[in-house]
């Protein structure tokens, strides 16, 4: 069984102000992304424990927990990433080529995205989708509802409440504004490299 830990911010808690401020970057990684690996390693645990007895009576709910709690841990892992003090402007090479290709421009990428955002219970996230090849975006809601089985996200934005609420209050578009002003594109487009190696 992997004990999962909570992995280091790859920058300051202060470095994302003004877009995220260092109270809420602190509140969110330390506690609620906390919560997240704590909640994956006690179902797992659960698990380990019910196949040890044979009695498998709570497995489902652990189980249950292993994905709400994983997808949340995976996915805030992956957004502290895609955040940079020194983020903002465009994807450039190869991501920028696929984003016009899919979606048809960057701006129309963006819009639709802004918009998953704006709508999203939980996360929008772009995602390399590998049967289809090609890149989507999705609407995520908690953080394992209408995701699309084998995708692979590769821009994580956190739009749960705990994300914003102290920085802009009910704005949230003013924090997804924000967040553009952050995104670490260099990162994005490891990520996309990945899945190419990978799938193509």
């Amino acid at each position: 069984m992997t004990d999962h830990e909570l992995p280091p911010l790859p920058y300051d808690y202060d470095a994302l102000e003004p877009a995220i401020s260092e109270q809420v970057v602190t509140w969110h990684h330390d506690t609620h992304h906390q919560g997240y690996v704590n909640g994956l390693n006690s179902a797992e645990e659960t698990l380990a424990e019910n196949r040890e007895s044979g009695d498998f009576g709570g497995s489902p709910a652990a189980m249950k927990s292993v994905t709400h709690n994983g997808c949340g841990h995976y996915l805030h892992t992956l957004f502290w990433e895609n955040m940079s003090p020194e983020g903002g402007d465009e994807p450039e090479g190869a991501l920028a080529e696929r984003i016009e290709a899919d979606f048809g421009s960057y701006d129309a990428w963006k819009g639709e995205f802004e918009a998953a955002a704006g709508a999203a219970g939980g996360w929008a996230l772009l995602v390399y989708d590998p049967v289809a090849k090609q890149l989507r975006n999705l609407t995520v809601d908690k953080h394992d509802l209408h995701a699309l089985w084998g995708a692979h996200p590769i821009l994580a934005c956190d739009v749960w409440e705990h994300s914003y609420y102290h920085d802009y209050g009910p704005d949230r578009g003013s924090f997804i504004e924000g967040f553009f002003d952050v995104v670490n594109w260099e990162k994005v487009s490891e990520e996309y490299q990945k899945c190419l190696d990978h799938f193509e």
